[in-house]
Parts: C-alpha cells; structure tokens; sequence
C-alpha cells in the first residue's frame, strides 16, 4: 500500500491547523516527527484487565508486539478495549460479546489505524475481536494468549475441566471444602486460559484454521518464551500486511470457514465454536449455517486426545506438534490452497509439520474416536437445529435415546429443585432446562451441561442426556444439547414441553423429536406467555430487542455485515 493510501495520513499528513491537532498532542508521548511522516500505524487492540486473569499478561504480550511492529518500520499504538472475563463477568460474558464487538469496530474505524493486531485469549475477546475487525476489514492479524501449563494435584495433571469432576466428588461428600481450596492454586498455576480443549483454546485453534495467525498460534503456552516470540513476528507482519494491503475479506472467505469447521471438528473444539463462526461469517459476508456443519463434519473423527474429549492437554498439543500437525494429516479433505496471514497457503505452512506423540494427535487411519467432534440435530422441539458433541459424551449408548423428559423451567427452579430427594427421575430421564438462551436469560450462559440430581449421582451413574437453548463450557463434557432454536423465551417448542413428555435423540440420524402431537402443542400454544424480561434501558435492552437466535449466531441483527474503514463523518 504507498503511503498515500493509507488511512492514517488522513490525521496525520494533513498540513494546516488539521494536522497540527492531530500531531502535536500525540508527541505529548514523546514521539520525533517523523513517525509521522508516512509509517504505516498499527493498532494493538488489546483486551488486557485485571478482571479477566486469562489475559492478564498481555500488557507484557503487546511489548513484543511492539518490538515487531518497530523493527517492520511501523508505527505502534496501543489502545484498550472492554475486555470479557469468563470466570467473572455476570449473568455471563456472552451477553456482552457484541457489545465489544462494537467496541472493537468503532475504535478501529474511528482512529488512524492501517492495521490492526488483536490480542485476544479469554472465551469471548477472541470472537468479539474477530467480529469488530471483520466488520471494519482492514489488514488484521490475531495473537492469542496462550494456555495455562497443565495443572498438578496430588501427583495428577488436571485443568479446567476437572472443575465438573470435583464439583459432583464434593457434592457427593468424597472431597471437602480444604481440598477444593488447594486444587484452585494447583490447576491455575501460571498465566494464559483454560490448558484443556475448552472454548478458549477452541478459539485459537479457530483463528488459526481460518489463517488469521501465524502457524503454531493456538498451543503456545503462555508462559512458554515462545508466545513472545510469535507476537514479535507477528508485529512484524502485520507492517508487510499493511504494504500488500492484504485485508480480512480476502483471507476468511468461505474455503477458509469451511477448513475452520472440520478442523474444529477433528480437535473435538467446544460447541461455542458454532456460534461465533457462525457471528463471523456474519459479518465479514460469507454465507454459513448450520447445515454446513453437519455436511462437513459427518464423516471426521476425532483426531485429538485433549480433555475432555480425550485426557491430554494443550501444553502436550504444543509439545507434540500443534495445530499444524492436524492441518497436515487433514489436508487431502481440506482446501489447501487458501491464503494466510503471513502470504502462504495453508498446506505450505503445515508442509513440515511432525508429529512428536502420537498418542496427543492421532491418524485419520487410527482416531482416537470415531465419534465426530460436533453435529447438528434437527426435529420438531429444535426446528431451527441444536448442536451436541458426541466426542464428548460419557456413554455412547445415549447417542440414540427415548427418555422421559424433567423440565425445569428457569435456572432458578433448576437449582431449586435438582437435588430434592422428591424429584420423580432415574437415569433414563432426559433433563430439559428452558429460557437460558439469547434473549431468556438473556445473554445465553454456559449451564447447559446441567449436573446430575444427586440422586442419580448417588447411583454411580456419570452421564444422562441433557437439553436446553443455553450453552456450555468448551471444558463441559457428557451427552449435552445445547443451542435449541427457536430457544423457550420466543415461543420455540422447547418452551411447551411438559414433565413426563417422550423425547427420541437420534445422533446419527441427525434428529431430536418431542413425540407429542402437534394438535396438543398447539393447544399448550394458546396459554403460552412470553417471559416479562424486566429490563427497560441500557445495552441489555438492547440486546433482548435485537439479539438472533443462536442458528444466525446471536450476533445484534442490526451489526450483520460491514461497516467499511471510512470513517463516520470527517471533522477537521
């Protein structure tokens, strides 16, 4: 790109008084002229806090990138954005995606940026800074922050996943309290998210199957030197992407999102992959839905052995080759020839890749299951479709169940009545939790992978089928439907099924069934009420009035498609 393409000299190549605004209060920083002269400046999107422990090394992450960004003959600015905090933020993150997504377009569009690197690691930063750049669609590299190193406890690697493990051996009196105490310092051990395949590597993995990092991107440890290196090349990069005006539109094209699927499906990535892919497309143009999940999904097994769809962890994915292996041994069903961010294609980059374990990353030939990582399920209670992960189901059998149906409502009634000893279930029911999706809840919080009464757990019993429009942790595991469409608090199906009601789950077939006749749901119809949602202003009501249901991605309807990189309105 020349220099007098870039967006930047509209604030900083002015002359006059214009220019002068804009420069003269920027060296209040300390900068000599001439770094304003034409470099090209890069954005460091950064959603560091100390409120989202996840990230919170990045201030440090965003140095390297700096270092990268300088050394390219680039120009870097920092600048912060609301950052999305998992394990604090309530009702849930989720409910807050869009909104930095917002965030993260209107700071890059507003400001003079040529490109954009997004630091992002926690759950939702990754998706909501994806959506943001996309919307905007200028050159735009991602760094992630990396896993945890694998926990230790008592002479055994766990991690996040072992947070539902311990939490149904407390419930059932077999840990105390102090135990659970000592096991938070040991699982949490080091800087960078979730060491299992849980949502947020899930997103990493995603960047990189899309081509948006460099390759090597999702396994990285956080605290392994190599992360900082990867940011350091990356701010290099990100000033020779600004220079061949390589922008987001031409890298995730719908090749690029079909690869993502497959491969998140060959990982055993989390469920929440399907709705923030499916927010991307969204944005950036490109025509995805559910559909071609299960097209491109049917027939690859699970090739990775990470909890919890397996037992390893990330720090043994890196070790044993990363990302770039799974690409390798994948590339006869993938599109190969796509573009990444650093200029080659996806089999180029991957051409090296060895396998260090095979035990971690496994063989088309021998899987580590043969269970598919992700499937999409329609009938008459999910009309629109609902996801499950039979790779992470705890009992095959219930891959293709008929079950009495225990409904719960709300999350409220849920929690008030899941433990009763007068509960009327058994191991063969099917739990259904309703109004937890986009609007009901609102936001759509991760506590679809319901726990077990404890008197099933009493029982010894570790999985039954569970439904519901909410979602679940990417760290969740057992035979869990999540994501119904249309969700309970819009009228769905789901919001009419009563206790003792039949539902069939046909994994294989692709189906869920309510077997109630249609005469008699549409007599419960008639004295159907919508939920009073109880929220009049701000950004909550905004997203309850505006928000799609998770088969479109919940993204806000009025956020689909792009804004372009011009800028609202020219002051000066």
């Amino acid at each position: 790109m020349g220099e007098n393409k870039l967006r930047s000299r509209g604030w900083f190549g002015k002359s006059g008084k214009d220019g002068f605004i804009y420069r003269a209060w920027m060296k209040n920083q300390g900068y000599p002229a001439d770094e304003f002269d034409g470099r090209p400046v890069i954005g460091i999107c950064n959603t560091f806090s100390e409120l989202t422990p996840c990230n919170g090394h990045f201030r440090e992450l965003a140095e390297s990138v700096k270092r990268g960004v300088w050394e390219a003959g680039g120009f870097p600015l920092e600048f912060p954005v609301m950052s999305l905090g998992e394990t604090l933020i309530k009702p849930t993150a989720m409910l807050y995606r869009n909104l930095a997504s917002m965030d993260v377009e209107e700071s890059i569009r507003a400001n003079p940026i040529d490109g954009v690197v997004l630091l992002c690691g926690c759950d939702k930063t990754t998706p909501s800074l994806v959506m943001g750049a996309a919307s905007v669609d200028i050159p735009t590299i991602v760094v992630s922050g990396g896993p945890m190193l694998t926990g230790r406890y008592r002479g055994t690697n766990i991690g996040t996943s072992d947070v539902w493990r311990f939490s149904e051996m407390y419930r059932k009196g077999e840990i105390s309290q102090e135990e659970l105490t000592t096991a938070e310092a040991c699982m949490c051990r080091s800087n960078g998210h979730c060491a299992v395949m849980g949502t947020a590597s899930t997103m990493a993995c995603m960047v990189e199957s899309l081509g948006l990092t460099l390759p090597e991107n999702a396994a990285i440890p956080a605290a392994d030197s190599r992360r900082k290196v990867l940011a350091h090349l990356s701010g290099r990069r990100i000033v020779q992407m600004v220079n061949e005006d390589l922008r987001m539109s031409q890298i995730l094209t719908k090749e690029a999102f079909e690869n993502a699927i497959m491969l998140n499906a060959a990982i055993g990535g989390s469920t929440n992959f399907v709705i923030h892919l499916l927010a991307i497309a969204g944005r950036i143009g490109v025509d995805l839905s559910l559909d071609h999940f299960n097209d491109l999904c049917a027939k690859i097994p699970l090739l990775l052995n990470l909890q919890p769809s397996g037992g390893y962890f990330m720090e043994d994915f890196y070790y044993a080759g990363g990302l770039p292996v799974v690409i390798k041994e994948m590339i006869s069903l993938l599109h190969k020839d796509v573009i990444t961010v650093n200029g080659k294609t996806m089999a180029e980059n991957s051409s090296t890749a060895e396998c260090y374990n095979p035990e971690v990353i496994a063989t088309l030939e021998e899987p580590v299951k043969n269970l598919t990582g992700l499937a999409v399920v329609r009938g008459n209670l999910c009309e629109h479709g609902a996801v499950i992960k039979p790779s992470a189901s705890l009992n095959p059998a219930l891959m293709k169940h008929r079950g009495r149906a225990v409904v719960f409502e709300d999350i409220d009634d849920y929690k008030h009545r899941l433990d009763d000893p007068d509960l009327d279930v058994d191991e063969n029911c099917i739990l259904v939790l309703k109004n937890v999706g986009p609007k009901g809840y609102p936001g759509m919080p991760e506590v679809g992978n319901m726990s077990l009464p404890k008197k099933i757990l009493a029982k010894g019993i570790v999985d039954m089928i569970r439904i519901s429009d909410g979602r679940m942790s990417g760290t969740g595991f057992g035979t869990v439907v999540l994501h119904v469409s249309p969700e309970a608090a819009v009228g769905g199906t789901l919001a009419l099924v009563q206790d003792g009601d039949i539902i069939e789950l046909d994994v294989e077939n692709r189906k869920l069934n309510l077997e109630v006749s249609d005469e008699e749901l549409n007599n419960r119809r008639a004295y159907w009420k919508p939920l009073d949602m109880g929220y009049s202003r701000g950004y909550v009501n905004l997203h309850i009035n505006h928000v799609m249901q998770a088969h479109e991605g919940a993204d806000l309807d009025f956020l689909r498609g792009g804004s372009g990189d011009k800028v609202t309105r020219d002051s000066h």
